[in-house]
């Protein structure tokens, strides 16, 4: 054994392995841990309530400079209050505390839409590729005509005819997605039914449900997987966007396309913030569920 090949060395070469060997897997790792973190303790621990004035109203966050002043101040107990680190809106309402409470609402619509449509997808998915007859053609077309209009136009209908309640939003995510899982599962689940090991199923006297869930379907999840990582990010977006044109998320629950689009009201004053870091945390969000994407299915193309 090398002087290099250390235990610690070792740990390290085994974590690195388990992401896949990559900085930027883990970096995207991070990013979804902790979006799920934030949506389950985001308003447990911000510093001020989310949807309370403050008494501070359109304060600049603090000099990047003054931050690790401040931290170490606020950690030491030295600090009257704490600091506003993304300043406060217009209406005295903190945008950190915000920002970080957003996933709340942002990650459990995303998230429930997108893995529903994985689900429901990838069963009939399953079904249309494995049994073809009229009926399974008649779901693929309903299919092609649900993709065939705009995602954002169709979820916003969907979300004006039966209301802005989380519950519909979530279903508007599901209508929108489902279709998508369904023809990635399809032309999967067809490519493989053609395999020598679906005959030898067949040969053996396996009946078709049993070869359909035990062997067909496993072997045809991978593009699935691939396409939740990527379809929560669009989901976010989505989820903002519709909350941006007023047909999402009601005010004053934090979400990032609300104070999005409460703060660009106020950029033609000089007054960035309450835009912009909202704006960066759709970003990196959705950065870190494209990396997670990317990374497994080159995960799934070296084995």
């Amino acid at each position: 054994m090398s002087i290099a090949e250390t235990a610690p060395t070792r740990r390290r070469l085994a974590f690195m392995d388990a992401f896949g060997g990559s900085k930027f897997m883990m970096f995207g790792t991070f990013i979804v841990a902790l979006s799920i973190f934030l949506a389950a303790f985001g308003a447990a621990i911000s510093p001020y309530d989310p949807i309370e004035a403050t008494g501070d109203i359109s304060v600049p966050p603090p000099p990047l400079e003054d931050w690790p002043r401040l931290f170490y101040l606020a950690v030491a107990g030295d600090l009257e209050r704490p600091p506003h680190w993304f300043g406060t809106d217009q209406s005295g309402l903190d945008v950190f505390s915000r920002v970080i409470s957003a996933p709340r609402a942002d990650m459990t619509i995303a998230l429930g839409g997108a893995l529903i449509s994985l689900f429901l997808g990838t069963f009939l998915g399953l079904i249309a590729g494995f049994y073809r007859n009229w009926a399974t053609e008649l779901m693929m077309r309903v299919s092609d005509v649900l993709q065939a209009f705009p995602v954002f136009i169709t979820a916003m209908i969907l979300v004006s005819l039966a209301g802005r309640e989380t519950g519909n939003l979530v279903l508007a995510l599901v209508l929108v997605y489902t279709p998508i899982f369904i023809r990635l599962t399809r032309s999967e689940v067809m490519g493989q039914s053609a395999r020598g090991y679906v005959q030898a199923a067949w040969a053996v006297g396996n009946n078709g449900f049993k070869i359909a869930i035990k062997h067909v379907l496993p072997n045809s999840l991978v593009p699935s997987l691939v396409q939740l990582s990527v379809t929560i990010g669009f989901a976010i977006i989505l989820t903002a966007g519709l909350s941006f044109v007023g047909a999402g998320v009601r005010p004053p629950t934090p979400e990032w396309g609300i104070m999005i689009s409460i703060g660009a009201q106020q950029l033609i004053l000089g007054e960035w913030w309450p835009s912009i870091f909202p704006g960066l945390a759709i970003t990196v969000t959705v950065l870190g569920y494209a990396i997670v994407g990317h990374a497994i299915e080159q995960k799934f193309r070296e084995t």
